[in-house]
């Protein structure tokens, strides 16, 4: 029995050495990117996030001239535009209609 919690304690060690590896800091989350950075990770020209930002549709920062974007702010603007799927939209009005 000692051997398997051995063996087992080996591997939980490996899984958190590579979950330390990949896993991105806070400080990778919140670095400010750059405009040419935030298109990148939203995978769509700096022209169309230009667009975006001066129509105040994406969240970004401008502490001067230039313009910055934090990936939190960026992966929270993208999950609150999800889409609903169509049974999310029937069950809802299904439970408007019952009351």
């Amino acid at each position: 029995m000692p051997e398997v919690i051995r063996q087992l304690y080996e591997k939980v060690e490996r899984i958190e050495a590579l979950l330390e590896k990949f896993s991105p800091t806070v400080d990778e989350l919140d670095r400010p990117l750059s405009i040419e950075e935030a298109a990148s990770y939203l995978k769509i020209t700096v022209a169309a996030l230009y667009s975006m930002t001066s129509r105040r549709l994406v969240p970004f920062n401008k502490p001067g001239k230039r313009l910055y974007f934090l990936k939190s702010d960026l992966d929270a603007w993208i999950n609150q535009s999800k889409n609903r799927t169509n049974d999310q939209i029937i069950a809802e009005n299904k439970h408007r209609f019952r009351h």
